[in-house]
C-alpha cells in the first residue's frame, strides 16, 4: 500500500504550516478602511490588529467598558455611522469594507 500524507503535512511548505481559512485570506480594504489602516491587500486577521492598533493608539477604547470601542471621523465611517461598537461587532462591520 502506498504511503500517503496525513491531512496535516499536505498543507506544509518548507516545514512550516501555511494557515487556511477565513482569517488567512487576503482582501483588498476600500478607500474608508484603507484611510485607517492603509492601503494595500491584507489577510483578514493582519486588518483586525490593525484597527486595534488604531484604536490603542488613538485611545478609543472606551474606559469604562473596555469592550467598547468609540469612533473618532475615519471609523465611524467604517462603523456606518455609528459613535460606539462593541468589539465583537467590530468585525462584522469591517468586513463590509473588504473586497
Amino acid at each position: 500500500m502506498a504511503a500517503t500524507k496525513k491531512k496535516s503535512e499536505s498543507h506544509e511548505h518548507n516545514g512550516a504550516k501555511q494557515a487556511r481559512g477565513g482569517l488567512a485570506q487576503s482582501v483588498t480594504p476600500d478607500d474608508s478602511l484603507a484611510a485607517v489602516i492603509g492601503e494595500g491587500p491584507r489577510t483578514r486577521a493582519e486588518i483586525t490588529k490593525a484597527i486595534w492598533a488604531y484604536v490603542r493608539t488613538n485611545n478609543l477604547q472606551d474606559q469604562g467598558d473596555r469592550r467598547q470601542i468609540n469612533a473618532d471621523d475615519k471609523l465611524r465611517e467604517v462603523f456606518g455611522g455609528r459613535d460606539q461598537v462593541s468589539m465583537f461587532e467590530m468585525t462584522r462591520l469591517v468586513n463590509q469594507h473588504v473586497r
